[in-house]
């Protein structure tokens, strides 16, 4: 059985990722929640077997392997298309621009993640404006974003990928916060937000938080 390792509040975008991952291949698996602010990720027996210690981290037939954007690429060779579905585009240049995207969400808008963080998502909005700093890494998001999609019922490539995963959940930072997101992103959002893969960690119970 494949075991995914997730920080119990269910609100880290690369948890979901790793999650919607599994659920688009269609791998059976079974869930491990954390208590991060508990140190339960420090647990010697876990530090020991993730190497980092952090969340997500995948388990399959005894090999651990942390960071959201390895996992995706691990299940994209352990279960390769077309038995399984894809993860990352068939065609070789926008398999490419598909990891471009993953990793600049990684690596880029600091300050609209840390002002708008994912917690907004799923517990209670943000109530303080974003600073300029925000609101430019927010015009950069929107305007990478209207160059990746061009209407509300398109996928960036040919064909569903998990990069329209990760820019969908970049974009309800916008979205949930009440920030301006030009047609036809909203719609593009609202597309992805129900996608079975989706809705798999959306609708994971969650605890209050206080």
């Amino acid at each position: 059985m494949t075991t995914l390792y997730a920080d119990a509040l269910w609100e880290s975008p690369w948890v979901f990722s790793a999650l919607v991952a599994l659920e688009e291949k269609r791998v059976p698996y079974r869930t491990q929640v954390l208590d991060l602010d508990r140190g339960e990720q420090r647990d010697p027996d876990y530090v020991s077997r993730t190497l980092t210690a952090r969340v997500p981290t995948l388990e399959h037939d005894g090999f651990y392997l942390g960071e959201s954007k390895a996992i995706i690429e691990y299940l994209e060779e352990v279960f390769p298309g077309p038995e399984y579905p894809r993860l990352l585009p068939s065609d070789r240049r926008q398999r490419a621009r598909a990891r471009q995207i993953l990793g600049w969400l990684r690596t880029d808008l600091f300050a609209l993640r840390k002002e708008r963080p994912s917690s907004t998502l799923f517990f209670s909005p943000a109530t303080e404006p974003m600073s300029d700093r925000a609101r430019a890494d927010a015009g950069k998001l929107v305007r990478v974003a209207s160059e990746l999609v061009r209407s509300a019922t398109a996928t960036i490539f040919d064909e569903w990928s998990i990069a329209d995963a990760e820019l969908a959940f970049a974009l309800q930072r916008l979205v949930v916060n009440s920030e301006p997101v030009p047609e036809p992103l909203g719609g593009y959002v609202a597309a992805q937000w129900s996608r079975p893969c989706i809705r798999a960690f959306v609708t994971q119970p969650r605890p209050t938080k206080h």
